[in-house]
């Protein structure tokens, strides 16, 4: 709902909240902001806040530091427990600069550019991301709090009852969540929530995050968002759904189409396929994040799409045949360690280029593709996912698309920092290393 400035300030008194958060993200995905005092808030949400975004991860330079973090009063909420015993509230701010244009190194505008394209024919994008994640006993070590599988479901076991009060939070601050259950690996959990509009789901997803792991601080255990924090199994992913609508009107639905797929949706699923080996960077952006695609561990690493096929990267769900309002597709290879923003802005991007090129689907695979032999993969057409992060940032680097969907700053920052992390990843000397063959070299 859309809030007035007298909505938030009445809604602040009413409450008795004494600071605001107000939040923004850098181009990791990393949720940053400043705390502000009641008394600040009213010349605040009038005017923004001045920082000094040099030291920000992907902002600009020191000699062009100033920005300013305008508060988007539809995301106000409070949250629901106290910090420091005082009463707090949030909001997500976007960033300009000092003369009010949008600051291009902001992920949240890049997101809010590339809707644009599809707000001006009157549709709406909309997105349920699947973020799964683990407990462990502290952040030194994955020490993990249980030994169960998927669905399992323990009214005692500690797990379940943080991720029960880990969704109660969510929805007193008005997140609404779909289902929540153990997944398959020992003490790995999933959330997911309700579908919504595209940039409402990026906000969401990283209140979500912020929620889980402060819930599970409070009680003393720590949760963890890395795609592949223990060897041998399963690792986290982001299966993301998506949808194109225009009113109530789903245009991804056809029910004289094959497969009950509009001709839009295959084209939009085509640009996916076509495209995401460029933005694997953006939805994959860690080095750990390779460490989960790699087949055998329900990780998608061969670029193809089926219908109930779980080994392909696309899938179109199957659980409410011919219902017009559920008809999506679902991408498999996001982790929930990459920005929101910037991945949904990808996928989009990717979708809509397929759309306007009209790009060909090729035929759905249902077979299960990681007992296929090399031979029929190929005979099949069927390419893989960048191995590495060295070959994703290689990849993403020839991409004019992204680039586009991006911008210059950002797909040039991010390519730089992963960069970085590839060379400091590339020089170190691991303990696997040391056990196989400091012995006999």
């Amino acid at each position: 709902m859309t809030k007035t400035k007298e909505d938030v300030l009445r809604i602040i008194d009413e409450a008795g909240v004494r600071y605001i958060r107000l939040n923004f993200t850098d181009i990791l995905g990393r949720l940053k902001g400043m705390s502000i005092t009641r008394s600040e808030i009213e010349t605040i949400l009038d005017h923004g806040q001045g920082f000094d975004g040099s030291s920000i991860e992907g902002f600009v330079r020191i000699e062009e530091s100033d920005l300013v973090a305008v508060p988007d009063l539809r995301t106000f909420r409070i949250i629901p427990w106290e910090i420091g015993g005082e009463k707090t509230a949030m909001m997500f701010c976007d960033i300009c600069m000092p003369d009010g244009s949008p600051y291009e190194g902001d992920p949240r505008y890049i997101l809010k550019r590339t809707l644009a394209e599809v707000e001006k024919e009157g549709w709406t994008y909309y997105l349920g991301p699947e973020l799964e994640y683990f407990y462990f006993e502290n952040e030194q070590s994955p020490d993990l709090l249980d030994t169960g599988g998927y669905f399992d479901y323990l009214s005692a076991d500690l797990g379940t009852t943080i991720r029960k009060k880990t969704t109660t939070a969510l929805d007193l601050m008005g997140i609404p969540v779909e289902c929540s259950h153990h997944e398959v690996a020992p003490s790995q959990q999933e959330i997911d929530l309700k579908y919504q509009e595209a940039l409402v789901m990026a906000d969401f997803t990283q209140i979500y995050k912020l929620v889980v792991k402060e819930i599970a601080a409070e009680n003393e255990i720590y949760a963890s968002f890395m795609p592949k924090p223990i060897f041998g199994q399963n690792g986290s992913g982001m299966h993301t759904h998506m949808s194109l609508f225009n009113g109530d009107r789903n245009l991804f639905f056809d029910r004289k189409n094959t497969y009950q797929l509009s001709t839009m949706a295959r084209q939009f699923l085509a640009g996916i396929l076509q495209h995401v080996k460029e933005f694997t960077l953006v939805t994959n952006q860690w080095v750990n994040s390779y460490k989960r695609l790699v087949a055998g561990y329900e990780a998608p690493v061969y670029i193809s799409w089926g219908r109930r096929n779980r080994s392909s990267l696309v899938r179109v769900p199957m659980f409410d045949i011919g219902r017009e309002v559920s008809t999506r597709i679902e991408l498999r290879s996001p982790d929930p360690a990459c920005n929101p923003y910037l991945a949904f802005a990808c996928m989009l991007g990717a979708g809509l280029e397929g759309v306007k090129n009209k790009y060909k689907l090729p035929d759905p695979i249902e077979e299960n593709i990681f007992t296929m032999s090399v031979e029929k993969r190929n005979q099949l057409d069927i390419d893989s996912l960048p191995g590495s992060l060295e070959s994703a940032i290689h990849l993403m680097e020839k991409s004019e698309l992204v680039k586009n969907i991006l911008g210059e700053h950002i797909f040039n920052k991010l390519i730089a920092n992963k960069k970085v992390e590839w060379d400091a990843y590339r020089m170190h000397v691991s303990q696997y290393e040391i056990n196989e063959f400091l012995p006999f070299l």
